[in-house]
């Protein structure tokens, strides 16, 4: 048969094409060059079939191409079928104005391939997956995306920070291993039930935060994920380091701290708790957060774990959170991993007057990280005294206790 070109392409090798005649400059190195990739591969239409090897795509950049290559077939020949030649990426990393228009990973091989959106990353997730990266930093300047793989495979992104009007209707879904994990894991389970937030004795309010500007019980702003926990969220502690030199126990108390006080609406405007969000910490494990120290998720390894490492530079902490997609509500959680960073900031779990700008403090960071892991989006200039406030400042504790949008925010998801 005869293929027409409908964009200029050049096949890096015609012989491994058989049964194809590419008109036109078949050899001449035009805008896209296929890549020659080992694995063969079967090419089924609607009609046919098309056998030869897997075509990939190198950019003029090394980068992966923005568009899919559409290849017509000549003659009106029926039995080949009409549908395009599949394209895939090459690159490991592309960002999401690059991904290939119509990429499905049951057509391409992308597993490992990470997707990236203004400093921040997401390894391309199995399907029926979404998954959200939020982080918080210094300057305020919002970072994150969310990166959908739709159950038939389809790859698409989401670049909006908040979704106030999803609709909150759905049930619980079964959390279920990456089908990725193949390594053990060592656990200590515990079946201690969910506790109140802890009161760590000799908690002080710096002499920045107590001069700060009331408001928080007057802010009803808030904004909301495209996420919610329908059922309990289990979470793990990681074994490895914790911030401000935590021990285990403290890491727990804390951190249990900062997810109790979203759970249970903890704030000091006399609002009442009406959410009925649960968490339940599972133990320890081996597991590590699945981010990476340039600020990407990576691939779920089945279990939330909350723990502290490096992270993209300027990025206090980070919550990745892996959904299944709800086509009548907000996507139920399957897993949300926390990390602290400590690589490059130094934190504290008891911020006093001596603070003088050097610490951020552990509950106030991981209470605004547990918002997140509920459904919680960031609220921007104007609302400084929220919980949910994209900027993080050194040595302040408001965060610890929600404010007015907060509860509210929780009362539109729950």
């Amino acid at each position: 048969m005869t293929v027409r070109h409908e964009r200029r392409y050049a096949c890096a090798d015609p012989d491994q094409w058989p049964g194809i005649t590419l008109s036109g400059r078949d050899h001449a190195m035009t805008e896209y060059l296929f890549d020659k990739r080992p694995a063969q591969w079967d090419w089924i239409t609607g009609g046919g079939r098309v056998a030869g090897r897997r075509p990939g795509l190198i950019g003029r950049t090394g980068a992966a191409f923005t568009l899919a290559a559409s290849l017509a077939v000549a003659g009106g020949s029926a039995q080949a079928g009409t549908s395009a030649i599949p394209i895939c990426p090459t690159a490991e990393e592309l960002s999401v104005y690059e991904l290939p228009t119509g990429l499905n990973v049951h057509t391409c091989d992308v597993e490992g391939v990470v997707v990236t959106y203004d400093g921040t990353g997401i390894e391309m997730p199995e399907a029926d997956t979404a998954v959200s990266i939020d982080a918080l930093s210094e300057d305020g300047t919002e970072h994150g995306f969310t990166l959908i793989v739709a159950a038939d495979g389809k790859v698409s992104y989401d670049l909006t920070t908040a979704n106030t009007e999803s609709p909150t209707a759905g049930e619980d879904r079964a959390d279920v291993v990456s089908p990725r994990l193949t390594a053990g894991d060592l656990t200590e389970e515990s079946d201690s039930p969910v506790s109140e937030p802890p009161a760590p004795d000799g908690l002080e309010v710096a002499e920045a935060d107590a001069a700060s500007s009331p408001g928080e019980c007057q802010d009803g702003a808030y904004s909301t994920l495209d996420r919610k926990e329908y059922g309990i969220y289990n979470w793990y502690l990681g074994d490895g380091a914790y911030p401000a030199g935590m021990t285990r126990l403290q890491a727990l108390e804390y951190f249990e701290g900062s997810i109790g006080r979203i759970t249970a609406s903890t704030n000091n405007c006399g609002l009442t708790d009406q959410v009925p969000a649960k968490s339940h910490y599972a133990g320890t494990t081996t597991y590590e957060a699945d981010i990476s120290n340039h600020g990407t998720c990576t691939a779920r390894d089945g279990k939330s774990t909350w723990d502290a490492g490096d992270l993209a530079a300027g990025t206090v902490a980070s919550t990745c959170a892996h959904t299944w997609p709800n086509p009548v509500g907000k996507n139920d959680l399957r897993e949300a991993d926390v990390r602290f960073n400590i690589a490059d900031f130094d934190f504290t779990k008891n911020p006093t007057s001596t603070c003088y700008g050097l610490y951020h403090d552990v509950l106030n960071t991981g209470t605004h990280e547990a918002g997140h892991v509920f459904g919680l989006g960031h609220v921007g200039s104007g609302h400084s005294n929220l919980t949910m406030y994209t900027k993080a400042d050194r040595c302040e504790v408001k965060k610890r206790t929600l404010g007015k949008g907060d509860v509210m925010g929780l009362r539109s998801i729950y």
